[in-house]
């Protein structure tokens, strides 16, 4: 029989065995996307990882030359991104925070509605979306799709933020409104500084979202000014004549950049217990 020792080696060989697939299967298409990006002509074939001629031409060509909308791309992607995330934090955090704290009629009922509206996928509903829009003249505009990304995540949102509101002990309520604070101020003052965690996954979650989305701002952007960066890379290998697969992969890359940045400038806040230890007994 094989002794413990043995036993545990093997599980931590199987565990880094694992790990190591798992790192190959991750890394290697990005590598693969990066390589092509630098690779000279337009075709994405190439018979090392990273090619021997490489190019850094196809980033230039996406931000000098005059038939090239990508800068605009990139200006309607991050601003749409960033309001998108801004007031859905809004949005959810001041939602969750009234399930959480407070007990009125409908508040099960209303649970219910968010956790059941969370079963139909988006795709059902593009055709009253659609409809909508054009009722209010949102067609072909940013603001339809920002009102349309904010308010599908309103379910799934809020019951994440309402399950980490629960973990906030109320006694820092109660010593706070003995004190004279407001709602307000115990919402803006107390809950949100310690809900920070959670409020930095829900601005990243919501800020990625239209960095990567296609089928919505296919259907709702019709003008070449309005379009996303989905869209337009789409655009690059879609079109009949102009299969431009590496400036693809290039303008792929760079998408990547500013979700890496929020995700880098927050991240503290997703490994950090800020409401350990803020009750006592």
């Amino acid at each position: 029989m094989r002794s413990a020792k043995q036993r545990s080696n093997l599980a931590l060989a199987v565990t880094y065995l694992v790990l190591i697939v798992m790192v190959v299967v991750c890394v290697f298409p990005v590598l693969w996307v990066i390589g092509a990006s630098l690779s000279p002509g337009e075709s994405l074939f190439s018979s090392t990882l990273i090619p021997k001629n490489a190019t850094f031409d196809h980033y230039i060509w996406l931000f000098t030359n005059p038939n090239s909308q990508y800068v605009t791309w990139y200006g309607n992607t991050l601003k749409i991104a960033l309001i998108n995330a801004v007031l859905s934090v809004l949005i959810t955090t001041g939602t969750a925070y009234i399930f959480s704290r407070y007990q009125f009629v409908g508040r099960k009922y209303g649970l219910m509605a968010f956790l059941g509206l969370q079963m139909f996928p988006s795709m059902m509903t593009m055709v009253s979306l659609y409809l909508l829009l054009n009722l209010l003249d949102l067609l072909d505009s940013h603001w339809g799709l920002i009102l349309f990304y904010a308010g599908a995540q309103i379910p799934f949102n809020t019951w994440l933020v309402k399950g980490y509101f629960d973990t906030i002990p109320r006694s820092l309520d109660e010593a706070a409104r003995m004190d004279g604070a407001s709602h307000l101020t115990v919402f803006f003052q107390i809950i949100l500084p310690l809900a920070k965690p959670i409020i930095a996954v829900v601005f990243l979650f919501n800020f990625m979202m239209p960095m990567t989305d296609f089928l919505l701002p296919q259907i709702v952007l019709t003008s070449p000014e309005n379009q996303t960066l989905a869209v337009g890379l789409f655009n690059f290998i879609n079109d009949q004549f102009g299969k431009r697969f590496t400036l693809f992969a290039a303008g792929s890359v760079l998408v990547a950049l500013p979700i890496t940045v929020v995700f880098l400038s927050m991240q503290r806040y997703f490994i950090s217990g800020l409401t350990a230890g803020a009750s006592k007994g």
